[in-house]
């Protein structure tokens, strides 16, 4: 359902497995200067987002497995393929985050609680956030198309996003302490990192069980499609209507349709199911459909099949 090659668009256009390695490897460097960083300056928010683009690395691990799984082709016994690989690693990404999140939460307090005798090193701090800011934004930047077609490189963008905001509240926690000495600014940016975590989880887990649950597609309107399609001459009715998708970007879309009797006799039932698969896929972005086509004079058990 998704096309993986790489497009001549330029390197934003390439496979996904291609977008996410280049963003893995992005993620690992700045991963390893940040922890180096928060030990060198003592710094919590610094940890912190070293935390999350451990955590981002990992994710991104499995997205390319998943992605890797997902473009194995169908078979008689899995017939839609390997496309739901995509969900399970998306799933897997959004417990990473709760867990992050919680975990960075707890220290977070646990800091403005008992804040002892750390002196953060603000300069430091500063320098190494804004390695990553930059180093998170060309991650952005290069999954932004990707991440409108897979559910998979979805996840990645939105932990990556989470690490671009991390890195500005750190660098307004280590501007915070170098002007003006407050190292509790430090403990705070940690907490926020933290905050920003949860919506982030939640919107991810939502896409994934609506994925799981086979709900129709978030704009997708079954009314719609059903009123749409009864607009065809000789369409009688719409009805068993079913839409769902395997993951992001790719809908599937099942229905039977009741039609005059004098079409099957005028031999046009072939003409019609090709304008209505054509409907669906130019007007709708479902590419694969599949219709019942029954006509008006019988019921749904002596159904005739096109």
């Amino acid at each position: 359902m998704h096309d993986h090659a790489p497009a001549p668009g330029g390197i934003r256009d390439a496979g996904h497995r291609r977008l996410l390695t280049v963003s893995l490897s992005l993620t690992v460097v700045v991963m390893v200067v940040q922890v180096v960083g928060a030990i060198l300056s003592g710094s919590l928010a610094l940890l912190a987002d070293a935390a999350h683009m451990f955590t981002d690395a990992s994710a991104l691990v499995i997205a390319l497995i998943a992605t890797a799984v997902a473009a194995r082709p169908a078979d008689d016994r899995r017939t839609f393929g390997y496309q739901r690989a995509e969900v399970f690693g998306a799933l897997i990404n959004a417990v990473i985050l709760s867990v992050l999140m919680v975990v960075v939460a707890i220290q977070g307090i646990q800091r403005l609680m008992d804040p002892g005798v750390v002196e953060v090193g603000g300069t430091l701090m500063l320098v190494v956030a804004a390695v990553g800011m930059v180093a998170n934004a060309i991650s952005m930047w290069l999954l932004s198309r990707a991440q409108r077609t897979s559910i998979n490189v979805r996840g990645a963008y939105l932990e990556v996003m989470g690490d671009l905001i991390g890195s500005v509240m750190v660098i307004i926690a280590a501007v915070v302490i170098v002007t003006t000495g407050w190292m509790p600014a430090d403990a705070i940016a940690s907490l926020v990192i933290a905050a920003m975590i949860l919506p982030r989880a939640i919107s991810l887990l939502r896409e994934v069980f609506s994925v799981l649950a086979e709900s129709a597609p978030m704009g997708m309107s079954v009314i719609e499609i059903r009123d749409h399609l009864k607009r065809y001459p000789g369409v009688v009715d719409v009805h068993d209507v079913h839409v769902w998708q395997l993951t992001r970007g790719a809908p599937v879309f099942t229905a039977h349709v009741t039609v005059e009797t004098a079409l099957f006799a005028s031999g046009r039932s072939a003409e019609l199911l090709a304008q209505l698969q054509a409907c669906l896929a130019d007007h709708f972005d479902v590419d694969h459909s599949t219709f019942q086509l029954e006509p008006a004079d019988h019921d749904d058990c002596e159904a005739v099949h096109a």
